[in-house]
């Protein structure tokens, strides 16, 4: 069985029941969901005139290699109307693989640990309530230590 630890976002539509929808598919095509971070809302990343998003951690155990969970999770992406039209543009749903077991993977499409998780608040705030002593594979820093180097200075709140 493997470990997986996703964050998944969103701001368009309501964004809690998004969420929901999202870990519940997960779940159902994915594998077990074993734990989930509170709801974090956090102010857009990369282009800042849109609506705050929601963002959650969800700690998932799999039978699938991290290439199928990949595509399972941009089919549930697709199946919720998630359209790739601007890059950090808004989204009803996005799902990151931020870690895979303790995988480095460096394949086309699919680079795990994500490779910018590190810079991002929205990701580390959620992660370190679910994950707090896990060692990022590469910088060989648990994700509290990452969180509390994180230069990202974007407000991330707490919600639910």
């Amino acid at each position: 069985m493997n470990s997986a630890y996703l964050v998944t976002g969103g701001n368009m539509g309501n964004r809690q029941e998004q969420l929901s929808f999202a870990a519940k598919l997960v779940e159902e095509r994915c594998g077990h969901v074993i734990d989930k971070s509170s709801l974090y809302e956090t102010a857009a990343w990369g282009k800042t005139d849109q609506a705050p998003f929601l963002n959650q951690a969800l700690v998932l155990e799999t039978s699938l290699n991290a290439r199928d969970l990949l595509n399972e999770i941009l089919y549930i992406e697709n199946l919720m109307g998630r359209d790739r039209i601007e890059k950090y543009g808004p989204r009803i749903i996005d799902i990151d693989i931020i870690f895979f077991n303790h995988q480095v993977i460096k394949e086309p499409g699919l680079v795990v640990p994500h490779p910018e998780m590190t810079r991002r608040r929205f990701v580390l705030e959620p992660l370190a309530e679910v994950i707090p002593a896990y060692i990022h594979p590469v910088y060989y820093r648990t994700v509290s230590e990452l969180l509390a180097q994180c230069d990202d200075t974007l407000p991330v709140k707490k919600v639910l």
